[in-house]
C-alpha cells in the first residue's frame, strides 16, 4: 500500500499500485491504469483502499517508429518527453501538446488531452490511428476508428472506465524546424482581449491568454495574448535549441504564501513584464508549451493542503457576458488563481466524454481551502451549466454528480458502452464512485 494522488494532491488516498514492464499482466488484476499521476484530482486514484491500480510507467517502449510518414506506435506508458526526444530531431511532433510533457501516451488517450491548437487540431484522439487494450475480463483487442468504433470513441477521453490501454499508434505532425515563432500583446480589459484571442486564432495556430484573475472593475480580466507557430525553414538554425535548465521548489511552501496578496502582486508583475516585452521572437518550443515544467515539483507551492483546478469551456458565441459574469463570480468569491489560461476550442472531437466544444476554456488553480474552495467550484459550477458548457474530467476533484449529469448529455450513451463491454464495473476509480454513482 502506498499514497497516491493527483498533481493537485487533493485527495490523497491509500492505494496498491503495482508496476511492470509487461502492461498485460500489471494490468489483469487491476481495476485502473495510471501513468505519471499528472491527472490533478482524482481520475488516477482507486475506488477503494484494497483496489489495484496498475502503474504503466515502465511499459515505455517504442513498438514501431516511421520516420518517412511519422506513424508511431508505443506502449501506453511512453511519455510525452520521449516522444519528443525521439522525434522532434526527425522533424515530427505530437499534433497535440497538454500543459506539461510528463504524461503518458496511455494518459494523453484516456484524458483525450487538447493543447493550444485545439480550434485548428482538436483533440489528440483525431490523429488516434489504433488502440491495443485489455479488456475488463482479460482478453486484448486491436480497436480503432474503424474497429470497434463505440468503444474506441467511448476509451478517447473515457478516463481508462472503459479497459486498459496496452499500446498507442499515432500519427505525427511534421515540422521544418524545431523552434517556435510566438508574439505577445497585452489587453487592458476581458472585452478586448477575448476579441484578441478570437482574431488571433484565425492567423495563428497555437493561441492562449493569460487572464489576471484578482483585478476588478474597468480592468477586470486584462491580460496577455500569447501566440506561435513552428518555424519555417528560413526562420530558424535546423538544429535544436538548447534546453532551458528547470529549477526545483525543494519543499512545500507554507500556505500563506499562496494568498490573495502575493496573487496579486505576481500578476502585476507578469503582466508589466510582458506588456513591455518585445512583442516577437523565437523560443524553445518547451518554453512555449510547458512553461511550468521549468519549475520541478511547482505543485508544492500550494503547501500540503494541495489545489484544485476548474477547467470548463463555455459556448460563448457573439455573447460575452458569459464570459465577464464567470470572472465576476471568480473575483467576487476570492478565488485567488496565479495561473488563469483562456484557450479558443474548436469542433468537438469523437471521444463521448472529450471535453471540448465550440467556445472559450478557462482554467485555473486555486488553492485548497475546504468548505469555500468546494462553494467556489459549486458556483463556477452553476455557471457552466447555465452557460451549457462542461468541465475538464482529467483537471477535476470537486464537481458534484449532479451538477457534471446536468452539463453532460452524452453521459447515458458512454454508460450504455461501459455496460456492453464491462458490465460488472471492474474498472472504477474515486472519480467514477463521486461522478458516476459507481458502487466502492
Amino acid at each position: 500500500m502506498t499514497l497516491l494522488s493527483g498533481w493537485g494532491r487533493v485527495p490523497t488516498v491509500e492505494g496498491d499500485e503495482r508496476l511492470g514492464e509487461n502492461l498485460a499482466d500489471v494490468c489483469r488484476f487491476a481495476s485502473l491504469s495510471r501513468g505519471l499521476g499528472r491527472s490533478y484530482g482524482d481520475a488516477s486514484l482507486p475506488a477503494r483502499p484494497d483496489a489495484i491500480v496498475a502503474g504503466t510507467r515502465l511499459g515505455d517502449r517504442v513498438v514501431a517508429f516511421d520516420r518517412e510518414t511519422g506513424v508511431l506506435r508505443a506502449e501506453a506508458g511512453f511519455r510525452l518527453e520521449q516522444l519528443e526526444h525521439l522525434a522532434r530531431p526527425a522533424g515530427w511532433v505530437s499534433p497535440v501538446s497538454p500543459g506539461t510533457r510528463h504524461v503518458t501516451l496511455g494518459g494523453m488517450v484516456a484524458s483525450d488531452v487538447h493543447g493550444k491548437n485545439h480550434h485548428v487540431a482538436g483533440c489528440i484522439g483525431a490523429y488516434v490511428q489504433a488502440l491495443r487494450v485489455q479488456l475488463a475480463d482479460g482478453s486484448e483487442r486491436e480497436i480503432g476508428p474503424e474497429r470497434e468504433p463505440e468503444l474506441f470513441a467511448a476509451t478517447l477521453g473515457g478516463m481508462g472506465l472503459t479497459c486498459h490501454i496496452l499500446e498507442v499508434e499515432l500519427r505525427l505532425l511534421a515540422i521544418a524546424r524545431p523552434w517556435i515563432v510566438t508574439e505577445e500583446q497585452t489587453f487592458p480589459d476581458l472585452p478586448s482581449l477575448v476579441a484578441a484571442l478570437r482574431e488571433a486564432s484565425r492567423h495563428w495556430p497555437y493561441t492562449v491568454a493569460w487572464v489576471d484573475a484578482l483585478t476588478r472593475g474597468r480592468h477586470l480580466g486584462r491580460g496577455v495574448v500569447i501566440t506561435g507557430r513552428w518555424a519555417e525553414a528560413h526562420e530558424a538554425p535546423a538544429t535544436a535549441p538548447t534546453q532551458a535548465r528547470t529549477a526545483t521548489v525543494p519543499f512545500d511552501l507554507p500556505a500563506w504564501v499562496l494568498g490573495r496578496t502575493s496573487v496579486r502582486a505576481f500578476d502585476e508583475l507578469f503582466y508589466w513584464a510582458h506588456h513591455w516585452r518585445p512583442r516577437r521572437g523565437l523560443v524553445h518550443p518547451d518554453l512555449f508549451f510547458y512553461p511550468l515544467d521549468g519549475i520541478r515539483h511547482w505543485n508544492r507551492l500550494y503547501g500540503t493542503g494541495g489545489f484544485v483546478q476548474h477547467q470548463c469551456v463555455l459556448p460563448v458565441g457573439d455573447d460575452d457576458r458569459v464570459i465577464t459574469r464567470y470572472f465576476e463570480t471568480l473575483t467576487r468569491l476570492g478565488g485567488a488563481s496565479f495561473l488563469t489560461v483562456l484557450k479558443d476550442c474548436g469542433a468537438e472531437g469523437r471521444g463521448l466524454l472529450s471535453f471540448p466544444k465550440p467556445g472559450l476554456s478557462v482554467a485555473l488553480d486555486v488553492p485548497m481551502r475546504g468548505a469555500a474552495t468546494q462553494a467556489l467550484v459549486d458556483e463556477l459550477n452553476r455557471h457552466v451549466i447555465e452557460a451549457g458548457g462542461r468541465i475538464y474530467l482529467a483537471k477535476d476533484a470537486l464537481t458534484r454528480a449532479a451538477d457534471f449529469a446536468a452539463m453532460e448529455p452524452r453521459l447515458a450513451a458512454f454508460d450504455a458502452v461501459r455496460r456492453t463491454w464491462d458490465p460488472e464495473r471492474r474498472l472504477r476509480s474515486a472519480l467514477s464512485v463521486r461522478l458516476f454513482g459507481d458502487a466502492p
